[in-house]
């Protein structure tokens, strides 16, 4: 055992190191932080909508959904202005990010992002009429900028909403909006700016001081745009083809979720914020995947994905990563060391909301060979379990995005809005419980001298 952590120590921890110190990877973090809110929001507005139009209508309770109707158009308001376009806010954050890790003007940074994004969706709309149409009915369509020739109607500057402003932007923004802030950053970095007095105000000075660098980074990713466009398709559309259904797909694999979840429980042993390192991952592919299936939850519509973010929260990570808030429960219950006793009930409290630094640092798991395996080892089985049960479609898969902090069981519910789910909750914790016990009991037959040694 100790040979294989010095192994680990000695290899993967310092590639874990230097991946957090990535300014790229640190600031796409920070950019879905950043949208935290208008996330929050949205899913508020979707679990609403659940508990008073989507439950009431499978129990036939129409007359209560026809008095909230009022506040069911006012979540559809909400969830319009935050998930349905949160690939447009997305775009925003990551270059604002960006720029503030390389410390030139970010507001500038964030709109040459935001610009690129624009650029990259389909603009014209094509339509065929089943049939001709009356004069009022040609006049109509023309005076709204449409043209029509015969049973063909066609427009430009028609964005499509409902596919392109929300979580399927996401990969876009990465790859298009990478290239814009490189030519950005570079002339920043160079001073191929416009340098005006000290006399001006500052927030006019940095506006002009942008003003060579993002024209140079529109036109760059508009040539980009301009040749795909000889192809007869757009950059979000090869994007979202060749590389985020690939990797989406991919995704939904026992490999995938299983080599995730290992490896966060990994960089945490050796003291690194596994989820955090690892959040552009989590958070580009499957983030991407569940607001997908939120929106298509709004919609009506069958849920794309069966493994989303949220899954490792809810049934590989109970209490924080390692599933740690069970490992609180089995000290209190079974330790006779007092050291751990005393670090159990004042990590408890916090472990309720996720929160396991004051365990992981103060106990410590860090580290310890005692806790490696079974650190390790309880995240693997309960995500393999829960995994098991949504292939097998025992239960549902998430349809609401939750905050992380969200206690046990009132995330499973609030996430899933599936009783199901809080039983396999509940059945991942007892087995995570069942892994620790028997390291806790053997935890007690050292003696502190010895760790102190």
């Amino acid at each position: 055992m100790n040979r294989f952590i010095e192994w680990l120590n000695k290899y993967l921890v310092p590639i874990a190191a230097k991946i957090s110190t990535v300014r790229w990877l640190v600031a796409l973090r920070d950019a879905f932080i950043a949208i935290m809110p208008a996330m929050m929001a949205g899913s508020i507005a979707t679990v609403l909508n659940a508990l008073v139009r989507d439950i009431p209508t499978k129990f036939g309770w129409m007359g209560f959904v026809n008095s909230m109707q009022w506040l069911i158009g006012i979540n559809a308001m909400v969830w319009t202005g935050t998930l349905a376009i949160l690939g447009l806010i997305f775009a925003f954050t990551f270059g604002y990010q960006l720029a503030i890790q390389y410390k030139v003007e970010p507001v500038t940074g964030g709109i040459v992002t935001l610009g690129t994004f624009i650029m990259s969706l389909p603009q014209n709309f094509t339509g065929t009429l089943t049939q001709g149409l009356s004069k009022g009915a040609t006049k109509i369509l023309t005076d709204s900028g449409m043209a029509v020739a015969g049973k063909k109607v066609t427009a430009w500057g028609y964005f499509n909403f409902g596919t392109y402003f929300g979580s399927y932007g996401f990969f876009t923004v990465m790859i298009l909006g990478a290239i814009a802030s490189t030519v950005y950053i570079m002339l920043m970095k160079k001073h191929i700016t416009i340098k005006m007095p000290d006399s001006v105000p500052p927030a006019v000075a940095n506006a002009f001081t942008g003003v060579i660098p993002a024209a140079a980074a529109f036109y760059v990713v508009g040539i980009i745009n301009w040749i795909f466009s000889k192809f007869n398709t757009t950059v979000i559309e090869w994007i979202a083809k060749v590389i985020q259904e690939p990797l989406l797909n991919m995704s939904q694999g026992y490999g995938a979720v299983l080599l995730l979840t290992l490896l966060v429980q990994i960089f945490w042993f050796f003291g690194i914020h596994g989820s955090n390192v690892l959040a552009p991952i989590l958070d580009g592919i499957w983030l991407t995947a569940q607001l997908a299936n939120v929106n298509a939850f709004q919609a009506g519509k069958t849920l794309p994905y069966m493994w989303t973010r949220n899954c490792f929260d809810l049934y590989a990570w109970i209490g924080g990563a390692g599933s740690t808030l069970l490992l609180l429960v089995a000290i209190l219950m079974f330790s006779k060391r007092d050291d751990q006793r005393s670090v159990a009930k004042l990590a408890i409290g916090p472990g309720f909301f996720n929160i396991n630094e004051p365990v992981m640092f103060g106990m410590p798991i860090v580290l310890d060979p005692i806790y490696f395996l079974p650190f390790v080892l309880a995240p693997v089985v309960t995500v393999s379990i829960a995994y098991a049960a949504l292939s097998a479609g025992w239960v549902s898969p998430i349809t609401n995005n939750i905050v992380w902090s969200m206690p046990p069981i009132m995330n499973a519910l609030v996430a899933t809005m599936d009783w199901r789910s809080v039983v396999l909750q509940l059945f991942n914790a007892a087995v995570a419980f069942a892994i620790y016990v028997p390291f806790v009991k053997a935890a007690n037959k050292i003696k502190l001298t010895e760790i102190g040694d």
